[in-house]
């Protein structure tokens, strides 16, 4: 059995966390998704607009995932060691060097395989893509006067 780790904020859901997490799943048996905590979404990328648990319980809801969990708040490759993966899926936008995370892992004795994915079709739609656009919609009127 190979099982594939792919990580993320997965902050509000969009086709291209679809579209990664159903690549990530074809490479093995089976998917544990690592959700990045609430402050790490905060020190790497943005406030996160929605919190880490229903984060979690949306990745684990869709179809291609068998597992989500919540990644460490002190230590990333705390997860690796805990989960094992063969594999680890770094979709094609992730700031990781994959040879680095692969020393950092065979050290721990987990001498997992890195792989980058491709370019997701739906970048267009990424969440900060998808909050610009409805920021640049403006108020809209009350229902009753249009």
């Amino acid at each position: 059995m190979v099982r594939v780790m792919a990580t993320g904020v997965f902050d509000l859901l969009h086709p291209g966390h679809l579209f990664f997490l159903t690549e990530a799943k074809k490479l093995g048996d089976e998917l544990v998704v690592v959700v990045a905590r609430d402050q790490t979404a905060r020190r790497l990328k943005h406030e996160p607009y929605v919190p880490e648990h229903l984060r979690r319980a949306m990745v684990e809801g869709l179809k291609p995932v068998d597992r989500a969990i919540l990644g460490s708040t002190t230590d990333i490759y705390q997860t690796v060691v805990e989960v094992r993966p063969d594999l680890i899926a770094l979709g094609h936008d992730q700031r990781w060097n994959a040879e680095e995370v692969e020393a950092e892992c065979a050290r721990r004795g987990v001498p997992a395989k890195v792989v980058r994915l491709g370019v997701c079709p739906y970048d267009d739609l990424a969440t900060r893509r998808i909050v610009e656009r409805i920021l640049s919609m403006g108020p809209r009127p009350p229902e009753n006067a249009r």
